[in-house]
């Protein structure tokens, strides 16, 4: 994939070097209740509760400090490396020709500007509008803030675990996450979320699924136009973008941890299903195209 010349987004936050958020439940599993308890038997302890709730909620971590060698809030001692800060600058050139497509497409289709999302970059996790996520959550979008979320660690995860390997892979997934920053703009993500409240657990499934193929469709887009705006595209690209589409399937991803399908958990879609609606888009370039909910799911 051809990247190094693309534009730098402004709108990417890293915050790599600020310790994992661990939010009130453990301290590197440390149980949370045994601690407060102990601090509310004497006066000095509930002050130190007290004080410890407050720099919570200003943005850092007091069970930190109950971490070996843990120095000052919210602060981490691991340092990035020049892969993981090569990494990072990749994703900071994939947002920035996601911001200029999105942005041409915006004023062409709706005569509008693109609100351009943001993206945070982390380490073993993260607090956000959402709530709090470690690395094992994967890449997600929290549509309280608009904002991307992403521990590079992803990366390795998908080539490795996954077997998914390859910076256009890596820029489906950005894509694909870009996408749900999409829908939240369209309000599709709001009208989803209040309709699986009168849903059963299966059916609330299945709409996700819906918008999870939807992402997976705009990314095609994006990478439509990238390529013709941009010639971004390499031998073997989209095989790789298909590929990680394959890996991450629900189908394939049950397979592999119990051995066996069950199609009524299905949260993203099936394998086929992520290949063809990616491929949609790709092939088509059209927002219109990727109307999932009006399409019967195979």
């Amino acid at each position: 994939m051809k990247w190094q010349n693309s534009r730098r987004s402004s709108n990417v936050e890293d915050r790599r070097n600020e310790a994992g958020a661990q939010g009130f439940g453990s301290a590197r599993g440390l149980p949370l209740i045994p601690i407060v308890r102990m601090l509310i038997g004497t006066k000095i302890g509930r002050i130190v509760l007290v004080v410890g709730v407050i720099a919570y909620f200003l943005g850092y971590n007091p069970l930190a400090l109950l971490q070996p060698g843990a120095q000052n809030f919210g602060q981490g001692q691991v340092q990035n490396s020049a892969e993981d800060n090569q990494r990072a600058d990749f994703v900071t050139a994939v947002l920035g020709q996601t911001e200029d497509i999105w942005e041409s497409l915006f004023q062409a289709n709706f005569k509008q500007a693109y609100p351009q999302p943001k993206l945070t970059l982390f380490r073993n996790g993260v607090r956000s509008a959402c709530g709090s996520a470690s690395s094992a959550t994967g890449p997600f979008y929290c549509p309280a803030d608009n904002k991307m979320y992403l521990d590079l660690g992803f990366f390795d995860d998908l080539a490795k675990r996954h077997g998914a390997p390859g910076d256009f892979a890596q820029a489906y997934v950005i894509a694909h996450e870009v996408g749900h920053h999409i829908q939240n703009v369209f309000g599709v993500l709001d009208k989803t979320h209040k309709a699986k409240r009168s849903l059963s657990k299966t059916q609330a499934n299945a709409l996700q699924v819906k918008v999870e193929l939807q992402a997976d469709c705009y990314a095609g887009v994006w990478a439509h136009h990238a390529n013709k705006q941009q010639q971004i595209l390499e031998p073997g690209d989209v095989e790789e973008a298909l590929n990680a589409a394959s890996a991450i399937g629900d189908d394939t991803l049950q397979k592999q941890a119990q051995g066996y399908v069950v199609p009524d958990a299905f949260t993203h879609g099936s394998s086929e299903q992520r290949i063809r609606w990616f491929r949609t888009g790709l092939t088509t370039g059209s927002i219109k195209a990727c109307d999932t909910f009006g399409a019967k799911q195979l």
